[in-house]
């Protein structure tokens, strides 16, 4: 861009006010950690480091957002707002996918506590830990060479993680490994918990899924799995890409994350499919209206600011 300059008055005061915003915000939640400083160099870095990297942390602002959003929700626990649901979820689940072992009717998440394998352990850990990397590594991809697509995959991937959190405040639902390990009482303050993924912590002999997990803003918020849905828009804008081989490993990829969702004691079967059903809802509206509305010019005008 003719003209461009990274230090100017007002962008100095921009990023200040913001950085300010940020800081205060996280001090008034009552948790400024590790992480929070880390945004905050990465945005500064990136802002001023290059021309390019500016661009591209503007582009990817979107998923700053979403971070704040999802970070922020610890501030007001979704069983404040609505009732929390524990017993129904598993009750429903056994009724619809129970599995039967030495006569007794099983979860497929108890079973799988049972009957596990390394392999299948390993497996599942590189699935899982892959859940962000992937599509923020697809982003960077369609930055590069289409950022109209880029944009359309940013503001989606938005809106199903919102349309996600307010299914969380509606409904908020206990994970599976909530129930293995408090049964269906609510247990107030409850600490993330990494389940059945410590498996692949001790094959590495490393806390890599521990020091994830004690993170999580809120655990009462299985329902849906937005685990399932990042690899199904990863795959629903690598279809419109026309990406051939690359979609089949996507699919690769998204099949295993709905299985360790299970697998390792994280998601219901049902968490899923309502994940699924959530975001294939989002995708398909949200293409209807860039198609019949305003939008599609409002995202070449944004395109334009980041070429």
């Amino acid at each position: 861009m003719e003209g461009f300059q990274r230090f100017t008055q007002k962008n100095i005061i921009v990023n200040l006010t913001l950085v300010l915003a940020y800081v205060f915000w996280n001090l008034f939640i009552g948790d400024f950690r590790t992480d929070h400083i880390m945004t905050i160099a990465v945005w500064l870095i990136g802002f001023y480091a290059h021309e390019k990297s500016r661009k591209l942390i503007l582009g990817f602002s979107i998923f700053i957002v979403y971070w704040i959003i999802y970070d922020s929700m610890r501030i007001i626990p979704n069983y404040e707002v609505s009732t929390a649901h524990i017993r129904e979820p598993y009750e429903l689940e056994k009724w619809l996918f129970g599995v039967f072992d030495n006569g007794v009717r099983l979860t497929p998440n108890e079973y799988f506590a049972i009957y596990h394998h390394k392999i299948m352990d390993f497996l599942a850990g590189l699935f899982y830990i892959n859940w962000v990397p992937i599509p923020l590594a697809f982003g960077v991809y369609l930055f590069l060479k289409d950022k109209y697509t880029f944009l359309k995959f940013s503001l989606a991937f938005l809106l199903v993680n919102l349309v996600g959190f307010a299914i969380y405040y509606i409904y908020p639902a206990a994970p599976p490994w909530y129930v293995e390990l408090y049964g269906f009482d609510l247990q107030i303050g409850v600490p993330g918990n990494r389940a059945g993924l410590a498996r692949f912590d001790q094959l590495i002999n490393y806390p890599l899924f521990e020091g994830i997990y004690n993170k999580n803003a809120n655990v009462l918020a299985a329902m849906p799995s937005l685990h399932s849905t990042y690899p199904l828009i990863v795959l629903f804008f690598g279809i419109q890409k026309k990406l051939g081989w690359v979609n089949i490993l996507f699919v690769v990829f998204m099949l295993g994350i709905w299985f360790t969702a299970v697998y390792s004691n994280h998601h219901y079967i049902l968490d899923v499919l309502v994940g699924v059903m959530m975001a294939i809802t989002v995708l398909f509206s949200f293409e209807y209206l860039v198609k019949t509305t305003k939008l599609k010019d409002w995202l070449h005008e944004l395109k334009v600011q980041i070429q």
